[in-house]
């Protein structure tokens, strides 16, 4: 089965073209996704949703707790490093 990747008409839905691919063999659906991204490399992205996805992401980073210190990360990565190699 070939892949047909000409433009969609506007007047079919999201919906019926997930329904379609769904219907390919994998190797089409991979060529599917292959040129879906490679039609979104060539979109960029405006600099007020970085910088609000930055805003956001900074977000999830924050704690009530201070930073540890440098003896405390050094006793964090020993105890990884023992449970990891030699457990």
């Amino acid at each position: 089965m070939t892949l047909d990747l000409r433009p969609i008409e506007s007047s079919m839905l999201l919906q019926e073209l997930k329904k379609q691919a769904f219907n390919l063999p994998p190797s089409d659906r991979l060529a599917l996704v292959s040129a879906i991204i490679e039609s979104l490399q060539d979109t960029s992205i405006s600099k007020p949703e970085r910088s609000g996805a930055i805003r956001r992401m900074r977000g999830l980073l924050k704690t009530d707790q201070s930073a540890p210190t440098d003896e405390e990360v050094a006793a964090m990565l020993e105890e990884q490093r023992v449970e990891k190699y030699l457990q």
